[in-house]
């Protein structure tokens, strides 16, 4: 079993994240308007950035989402999904009041599909049930070509080396 720590206390996730060159996982999401979609069907020949976060109620997961706006809207080709157990109000409310626009929400509220298919659920501690901060991209054809476990869930990704990965592929 894998862990992330949370003030320097260890919590187990689900398992080992999917590694760079393997196929990326489909999965079912909320949007803002409670209808559903998946990864496969919205953004087919986009690059994508996946951004599972806990809670957009948190502030390095508010700025992560911050920095993923502003530099992926630099970029043609590319989908950034920020995909939180948060519900679908909640995520759209932070969007709508930060600006955001360059990032779609993903609520993995309803089915989990996000944190079983990419392994961040957090199984003990008080994020329980709650993804992992973790960064996967994927070409066009939904290969993951970076993947990236936060090992402290208070810090944020690298996020030079998630952009450059990003810009291999555009």
């Amino acid at each position: 079993m894998s862990y992330v720590t949370l003030g320097g206390k260890r919590h187990g996730i689900l398992d080992d994240i999917p590694a760079p060159g393997i196929q990326g996982e489909d999965f079912t999401f909320v949007k803002d308007d409670l209808s559903e979609g998946t990864l496969y069907d919205d953004f087919p020949g986009k690059v994508k950035v996946l951004i599972g976060v806990p809670s957009l109620d948190t502030g390095v997961c508010q700025a992560e989402t911050r920095k993923f706006n502003e530099e992926l809207s630099k970029r043609d080709g590319v989908i950034g999904l920020v995909v939180s157990r948060d519900l679908p109000f909640a995520m759209k409310r932070f969007c709508e009041t930060d600006g955001i626009e360059n990032i779609v929400t993903a609520s993995d509220y309803r089915y989990g599909d996000f944190i079983q298919s990419y392994h961040t659920e957090i199984l003990d501690g008080p994020f329980k049930g709650l993804s992992a901060r973790a960064v996967f991209v994927l070409d066009k054809d939904n290969n993951i070509t970076y993947s990236e476990l936060v090992p402290e869930i208070g810090h944020e990704p690298k996020y030079d080396e998630v952009l450059a990965a990003v810009d291999k592929l555009v």
